[in-house]
């Protein structure tokens, strides 16, 4: 009675054992006041007739009840009391008849080896770590950053939507939607391609559309509204992305919706929540490092699975930035190290995408080292290549590698009220929608492995249904490196002799033009100009040369000038040429940064033909004399 066990849970522990005392701290978090902790001294030990040497064998639970637990069972019991739904159903998990027997003998092991454990522990924990781990801070900062990642891709989107997606655009959206091939789908094209431009596809739309972006962006960024903000930023980018083709089909547009949609499921409600009254569940942070792994995993596994030789005899980083789609004056550096140099950054880059993110699913401080190591490869990968905003996301996915205790540490975001108890319909709803995320992205991921070979109908079906919403994508940038640079340079002429070229904002072209650094901005067009190079001339590569025949002026904004400004060519073709990088010597004496040798023509010359200017879609003419 003296001790007050019959209103509180009593916990004994070796107060001599820098460990225990370690874990007693945590424990005292965990449980919130509703357990009592007590060093075991000879008097307390004497009062409840428990002998020394079980007191230093195991901790000891005396229950009011006056019923005593020790070691694991104990620690289980005593989580019980958590006021964290979590902690209890994880205490309870613990209590099963056969996951009893396993802590148990893991139990005695940590017991009887205290001082390697304490070593172990403060690796995997660090010394200060009290825990348990809040998430509201790194939630909060999370959500301000991805405002700011949508806010670069609808500004960077806006200024190139009329060139590209506009009725005098490349890949016209109001044509595509009211295609033959569409409308012969019936219902079941609004699920395939989810879009509010089915509703209208005008060129004012679509550029409003981006300004909405924008200013949903800053709601996001400023914290209004952010459960809102997130799930209509989301919804309207992805009808961008589902009518955009391949101008909207990179790897970090289908990241920025998966980012997206995860914001929707862990943002807290209110106009203003500020940090929010509850703390992201477990399968809410799950969710996020669940999509870092796939993410980083993803990549290294298709490099490791390709096949390709130049992943395999390190030599990859040999041709990368001389290959890169948009590389920058750093790549250009980078292209001069000595072979030493360039075979090690090759095995880095593998070992950063294989082995690293295995750390995201180990305690804190393997977690705090991963995102040191990712935010070095984004770094690296900014630096020596244009890539739009995917190394700037990266590293906003890679704060949920964090906690608030770590965070708070770089980055004091003053005093915070302490988290309230998620109602149970809340976590109920949260898991919900969780669930089947956390389910195809292992899906994803296992299936990397053809694993399993055959799945349930139920989980067909729902990929299926979730494939149109961008919900979990697959991963794996530079699978197979590219060892050569060809270029297309677009050519337009009135006589069909005599040719001007058509210069580009970004991509390569001239020979004395540094690599300009354009990221966070993606040149969409110039990206996928490096695409088509690679193969035969795509359908979208021979609309634009029908633009310029039609001197489209929207198509000519994404161009550095027009060099027929009084009135559009007669003739257009495209040249191919292998790039190279020129070495320093070279670079001193002559200033060019390229060296190029002229390949063939990728498209002979052509004009548009009789009567296309009246034709909903203009026809193109081969010039055969030309």
């Amino acid at each position: 009675m003296r001790l007050g066990l019959t209103s509180r849970p009593l916990v004994l522990y070796d107060g001599d054992c820098g460990f225990c005392r370690r874990w007693v701290t945590r424990w005292q978090a965990h449980t919130g006041g509703r357990v009592r902790f007590l060093p075991a001294r000879p008097a307390v030990r004497w009062l409840l007739g428990i002998r020394r040497k079980e007191a230093r064998r195991a901790m000891q639970l005396i229950e009011p009840s006056g019923a005593v637990f020790q070691g694991a069972e104990a620690a289980f019991r005593m989580l019980l009391s958590s006021p964290r739904r979590g902690t209890r159903w994880a205490a309870r998990l613990g209590l099963l008849p056969g996951v009893r027997s396993v802590t148990r003998g893991v139990y005695r092991v940590i017991a009887s080896h205290r001082v390697q454990a304490s070593r172990l522990d403060r690796l995997l924990y660090g010394r200060r770590y009290v825990g348990p781990a809040d998430y509201r801070q790194v939630r909060w900062l999370f959500l301000r950053l991805l405002g700011g990642t949508f806010l670069i891709a609808f500004t960077s989107l806006g200024r190139q939507v009329p060139g590209l997606f506009g009725s005098r655009g490349i890949r016209p959206v109001k044509d595509w939607v009211g295609s033959e091939q569409l409308q012969t789908l019936g219902k079941e094209r609004f699920h395939l391609l989810p879009s509010v431009f089915w509703l209208d596809a005008s060129d004012a739309a679509l550029v409003r559309g981006a300004r909405a972006g924008q200013l949903l962006s800053l709601a996001l960024l400023f914290n209004v509204a952010p459960r809102t903000s997130a799930a209509l930023l989301w919804a309207l980018y992805l009808s961008y992305v589902s009518v955009g083709r391949e101008f909207l089909s990179f790897q970090w547009d289908a990241l920025l919706l998966e980012m997206g949609l995860l914001a929707v499921v862990t943002a807290p409600g209110g106009v203003r929540p500020g940090l929010g009254r509850e703390s992201p569940s477990a399968l809410d942070v799950a969710l996020f490092r669940a999509l870092l792994l796939r993410l980083y995993l993803g990549s290294g596994l298709s490099k490791l699975q390709s096949g390709d030789r130049t992943w395999r005899e390190l030599t990859a980083c040999n041709h990368y930035y001389e290959t890169a789609p948009l590389p920058t004056r750093g790549g250009w550096y980078a292209h001069q190290l000595p072979q030493r140099l360039q075979k090690a950054s090759t095995a880095a880059t593998l070992v950063m995408e294989t082995a690293v993110p295995v750390l995201t699913l180990l305690p804190r401080r393997p977690r705090q080292l991963a995102f040191a190591l990712f935010g070095l490869l984004q770094g690296t990968i900014f630096a020596t290549g244009n890539y739009g905003f995917f190394n700037l996301q990266s590293l906003v996915l890679g704060l949920w590698l964090l906690d608030d205790e770590a965070l708070a540490r770089v980055l004091p975001l003053g005093p915070v009220e302490p988290a309230r108890p998620r109602p149970l319909w809340r976590t109920l709803l949260g898991g919900a929608a969780a669930l089947p995320l956390l389910v195809l992205g292992a899906r994803e991921l296992l299936a990397r492995f053809g694993l399993p070979r055959q799945l349930p109908r139920a989980l067909e079906r729902l990929e299926e249904w979730a494939r149109p919403l961008r919900a979990v994508n697959s991963y794996g940038l530079f699978s197979v490196m590219t060892v050569e640079r060809p270029e297309i340079s677009i050519e337009g002429s009135e006589d069909g002799e005599h040719w001007r070229e058509y210069p580009f904002r970004y991509k390569v072209s001239r020979l004395d033009q540094a690599p300009r650094q354009v990221a966070p901005h993606q040149p969409r067009l110039d990206w996928q100009m490096w695409f088509a190079a690679l193969g035969s001339p795509p359908s979208w590569f021979l609309s634009l040369l029908v633009r310029l025949l039609e001197g489209s002026p929207e198509v000519l904004a994404l161009l550095e000038r027009n060099p027929f400004p009084e009135r559009p060519p007669r003739y257009v073709r495209a040249v191919l040429y292998d790039y190279r990088m020129t070495d320093p010597a070279t670079r001193r004496s002559t200033g060019a940064w390229w060296k190029r040798e002229q390949l063939g023509l990728y498209v002979p010359p052509v004009a548009l033909g009789l009567g296309a200017r009246t034709h909903r879609g203009p026809l193109l003419q081969w010039n055969v004399e030309a």
